[in-house]
This record gives C-alpha cells, sequence and structure tokens, in this order.
C-alpha cells in the first residue's frame, strides 16, 4: 500500500488547482483521473478575471494559451430581444481540453503522482486514514481525500449524497465552432426550456453550449430535431447553426445536471468545484468558482498537514468559508434561473433587464467574486 499526504479524486479544474497548491508546499500528491489528458468537458469555458492574480501566483502562463478576452455581456430572450452590458470585471475565453492539459502538464513538472485511465472503486476512513481502492487493484493511503470529480460521479452513490437521489431533469450539450461572432462577447440565449451560451475560446474557436431538459429532448426525439425544431425559434441561435462550422463529429453531453444544494465534506471527504457545489450555467462563473475553492480547501488541509488545526477544524473551517464565498451566488443561480428557459418570464426579463442597468449590475456582483 502506497502512503501519500493527499489523494485527489478528479483531475479538472479543482483536482488540479490543489494538486499545484498542495505539491508546491512539499505535500506527496496523488490525483486520480479516469480520463488522459487532453480532453473534452461540457463547460460553458468562461473564466472571470477574479481568478488571474492567484493563477499568476501559481506560476500559470495565461498568455502562453491565447485565450479570448471577455469584455461585453449579451442576454437575448427567445424572441431574439436582446439587452447588453459591461461585464464589471471582464474574463477571458479557454477550452477546459487547453487548460486542463496544460495545468496536468505543470502539476507533473512539479512532482505531482497521477493515476489516469483509473478510477476509485471504494474509499474507507478508519484511525484517523484513509484507504483509497482503485480500479487497477492499487491501494493509496493519505490522511486527506479530496474529491474533485465534477457534477456527479458513482462515488456520490457509495458516499450517500442526498442529492444524488433525486433525479434531475437537465442536460448540458457542447460544441466547439468556428464563426463569425464578436470575439470580446459573452452570449446567452435563451429557448424553451433551456438556455445556450457562446463565447470565443482559443485559437479562433467559439464554445457553444446549451441546457435543456431530457423531457424537450424526448419532444423532439434528436438532438438535432431539438436544435432545428425549438433552439432556431431564437434568431441567434438560428444564426449560430446556420453560420457556423462545427467542430466536433459528435457533441459532448453529460445528463442528470443537479443544480440541489450539496454539502462540501461528505464522511470526511474534502469535497471542492462542482462536487461541492454546481451553479447554473446562466450566471457562467462555474469555472472561476472551482479554481477558488480548491484554492480555499488546500490552504485548509495544508494547515491540517503541518499539524496547527485538528480534522474537526479543518472540515468545519473549510465549510464556513466555503459559504461564505459560494453560498450566496449559488442561491442567486438558482433564483435568476427560474426567470430564463420559460418563453414568457424571459421576455418579460429581459425587457425589465434592459431598462434596469442597476439589476443586471446586482446579478453579476452577486454570482461572481472579488480578484483573489
Amino acid at each position: 500500500m502506497k502512503h501519500r499526504k493527499a489523494v485527489i479524486v478528479g483531475g479538472g479544474l479543482a483536482g488540479l488547482v490543489s494538486a499545484l497548491q498542495l505539491s508546491g508546499q512539499g505535500a506527496e500528491v496523488t490525483v486520480v483521473e479516469k480520463k488522459t489528458y487532453p480532453f473534452h468537458k461540457v463547460c460553458g469555458e468562461y473564466i472571470s478575471n477574479e481568478v488571474r492574480p492567484f493563477l499568476e501566483q501559481l506560476g500559470v502562463d495565461l498568455a502562453a494559451l491565447q485565450p479570448a478576452e471577455l469584455t461585453r455581456f449579451q442576454l437575448s430572450s427567445p424572441k431574439g430581444n436582446t439587452l447588453q452590458t459591461t461585464l464589471d470585471l471582464g474574463g477571458f475565453g479557454v477550452s477546459r481540453f487547453t487548460l486542463d492539459h496544460y495545468l496536468y502538464e505543470l502539476a507533473k513538472a512539479r512532482g505531482v503522482e497521477f493515476r489516469l485511465k483509473t478510477s476509485v472503486t471504494n474509499i474507507t476512513f478508519q484511525e484517523e486514514a484513509f484507504t483509497v481502492t482503485l480500479s487497477t487493484g492499487e491501494q493509496l493511503q493519505a490522511p486527506v481525500v479530496l474529491g474533485a470529480y465534477g457534477k456527479r460521479s458513482t462515488l456520490d452513490r457509495r458516499l450517500q449524497r442526498k442529492f444524488f437521489e433525486e433525479r434531475s431533469p437537465y442536460l448540458g450539450v457542447k460544441y466547439h465552432v468556428r464563426t463569425q461572432l464578436p470575439k470580446h462577447v459573452i452570449s446567452l440565449h435563451n429557448f424553451k426550456d433551456g438556455y445556450a451560451g457562446i463565447s470565443a475560446i482559443e485559437e479562433d474557436k467559439y464554445c457553444f453550449c446549451y441546457l435543456t431538459t431530457r423531457q424537450n429532448l424526448r419532444h423532439y426525439g434528436t438532438l438535432a430535431e431539438l436544435e432545428a425544431q425549438e433552439l432556431s425559434k431564437n434568431p441567434h441561435l438560428r444564426e449560430i447553426f446556420t453560420n457556423s462550422q462545427f467542430l466536433y463529429a459528435q457533441p459532448e453531453v453529460i445528463n442528470e445536471i443537479s443544480f440541489a444544494p450539496k454539502a462540501c465534506v461528505e464522511n470526511h471527504v474534502l469535497m471542492s468545484g462542482d462536487a461541492a457545489g454546481l451553479i447554473t450555467p446562466l450566471c457562467g462563473n462555474g469555472m472561476a468558482m472551482a479554481i477558488h475553492s480548491a484554492k480555499i480547501l488546500s490552504e485548509q488541509v495544508l494547515l491540517f498537514l503541518h499539524g496547527t488545526q485538528t480534522r474537526a477544524q479543518l472540515e468545519g473551517n473549510y465549510t464556513r468559508l466555503w459559504q461564505q464565498q459560494f453560498g450566496l451566488r449559488l442561491k442567486t443561480g438558482r433564483l435568476v434561473q427560474r426567470l430564463f428557459g420559460h418563453p414568457f418570464l424571459s421576455e418579460v426579463a429581459v425587457a425589465g433587464l434592459k431598462h434596469a442597468p442597476a439589476a443586471v449590475k446586482a446579478i453579476m456582483q452577486r454570482t461572481h467574486g472579488q480578484p483573489f
């Protein structure tokens, strides 16, 4: 059995950022990831500039990734009525394919150990130590386990997480496209029972991602019919489908996306990123939240590993800090989501917000953080 200081389950943004932080302070870290880099993920691929100072501290050279710089936000109703506003902090667009691979290579160069094409089949906690059993049969032992495995995993069932017991109606679909839209604008377009976002990323590409319901898909039978018959009723979306080059043979799709509240500590496993809580794509800040939650968690883990706080203090402090930073954002996201994806309410919301710039600014501030 191999002994480590920390085992991180999941090698997405939260897992990679924690690996970089912990290894940078001398901790022996193993990341377990079921895929191999680089790989695509269903994600809006927009990051608020609130994360830039921290990423620079980690030694991340964002310029090398050539992200798109995003300064404006556009919102449209199903009929195509729009409002535009300035993004308070601004942001940047970069694909998970590129960013996660970059962070993986950086972490590997700094001594982080990876188990790729490997899943975790069991986690047990006894006598202040975790035993993590891998699909390869290998077992790792560590005083700390971080759950950074994303929106949904079979581990959620093993940990008997409450949200996993309730079916979610939502599914997410993502494409990369080439198109002729402004590169500095992130746009959100409503349609019946859903909404779609599009924004520029690296290499003159755009991330085009939408959220809808299983019922909507069931009604039309296929994604192609759903897109042609429902999404394309919005003229802005029709323009994207008509005049864009789609770069995937098939889209990336994820089912059972749950926006229900989650606990950030389960059976002593410390959750971060989407495993701790998922903001609605409507508010478009999940990547920044994943990075920030990893920072908060890693700082608390290091205090524990250095002997300056107990496990109970670690879990309590992390839970408190997580709620302080993200609780209001998630609540606001769930409230705002009720206004969109509904034909009538979407029209009313867009029309009303066009004449209430202060309300738009307030929503943005409540779903974004400050630079850290």
